[in-house]
This record gives structure tokens, sequence and C-alpha cells, in this order.
């Protein structure tokens, strides 16, 4: 038998059940913690008026449909809810932040590209629940290893906020043999629009131009990968 709050339970034939988040985390270890479980663990205790840490955990994923989406959640939208406010909003915002972190493959300097897997390793967990569409590049030396990786822009992707001048200035600065470009697609789906398509041919002709190609344009969505360079486009 389990409670609703997380105490330790009597069963029918008197032994006690190991019930609360703690208490079973130290028993069974954290892969036998539900999402509410474990967030109620990091949020320690609970408020008058949204009961106790688990049922505030419950009541939270609910709102915004799972653990994820909790702390990929905006801080207004987390701060207004009974029992948050802005002090545990930020804490959940950097729970968040941390996971995707650690399911990154870093892209440290030095780090040689193999393919566009290597790309959405790193970039992937990063920006798959973004709400905004955001372009970078990784700028590579002769030998397609890392020099640095970069924000080039954030918002709707198109010729006014992709622009070649502005995409390949910091390749120039830092003497670049090659460059990747990426950005990722909020909804989800990573499948090409016709505008990046579009801006895909301005920044190869830049390229070339430069004498800095293009390796790649790699697009990361929540669904996936797509590569124009594994499409042969």
């Amino acid at each position: 038998m389990r409670s609703a709050n997380g105490h330790i339970l009597v069963q029918p034939n008197g032994n006690r059940t190991v019930d609360g988040p703690r208490e079973r985390l130290h028993h069974y270890g954290p892969e036998a913690l539900s999402d509410a479980e474990l967030l109620a663990l990091v949020l320690g205790t609970g408020h008058r008026a949204a009961g106790d840490a688990y049922a505030l955990s419950r009541t939270l994923i609910a709102r915004f449909s799972t653990l994820q989406r909790t702390v990929s959640a905006a801080s207004a939208e987390l701060s207004t809810h009974p029992g948050v406010g802005a002090a545990r909003a930020a804490a959940l915002r950097a729970i968040g932040e941390l996971a995707r972190r650690l399911a990154s493959l870093r892209l440290e300097r030095g780090t040689q590209i193999r393919s566009p897997h290597d790309v959405h390793a790193h970039f992937g967990p990063l920006l798959a629940q973004e709400k905004k569409e955001r372009f970078y590049a990784i700028l590579l030396d002769s030998k397609n290893r890392v020099m640095t990786n970069l924000r080039i822009s954030e918002g709707s992707l198109g010729a006014s906020l992709v622009h070649p001048r502005e995409a390949f200035r910091p390749a120039i600065r830092e003497a670049a043999a090659a460059v990747i470009f990426l950005h990722n697609h909020p909804s989800g789906d990573p499948s090409p629009s016709s505008e990046d398509r579009q801006v895909t041919g301005r920044l190869r002709d830049a390229g070339d131009l430069l004498g800095i190609p293009v390796l790649d344009h790699v697009i990361v969505g929540s669904e996936g990968y797509y590569s124009f360079a594994d499409d042969g486009k």
C-alpha cells in the first residue's frame, strides 16, 4: 500500500512499507522512484497552498503534462503555480538545464566532427524543447576539429535572420577552414522547409565564394535530426 503524501504505511500483515521518496531512494535506488517522487526530493518541502513536496510535484507535472516540460517551462509560468514562486522556478529551470547538459555530448575545442550524428548528440538535448528557432555555426579547422561553436541568431529562420554576412563573420575572424550550420525546429519535426533549403543554398554559395566550405546544415528537433549532407543536398 502507498500513501498519496509519501508516508510509511502499515500493511494488513503488520509489515511496514518503505514509502517516503527519501527512504525509497535509500532502499531501492533512484530508478525505483516516480518522476513526482524525484521532483519532490529536489523541492524538499511543500507549501501550505499546495500540500507537501510530493503533492506539489504531482500537481506541477500534471499541469505541464510531463517532467521534461515541467523543467523546461518558462519562469513566468512556473512561478505562478501555487507553492512555487520565483526561487523554486529558478531551481526547476536550473535542473532542466543541468539535465540537458548532462545528456549532451560536449563539443570541446579539438573534438573531431565525423558525422551529423556528432552534431545532433551535442545540440539535440540542448535544443529539443526550445520554443524559438536558434541558428548556430560550428567552426572547424582543416581536420574537421571544432574550433568553437556559437549562436548566430534567434527567431524565425529567414533571409533577414540568417544573412551570409553575419553567418560567416565569426568564421572569417577565426580563420576557420570549414563550417557546419545548425538550427532547431520548435515543432519537433526536423524536416527542412522550402525556406531552410533556400537559406542553405545561399550559405553554400557564400562559403564557396569565401573559400570556407559549408560541410553541412543540420536541423534538430525532438523527433530527431535532418542533415543536408546526408541527403546529398
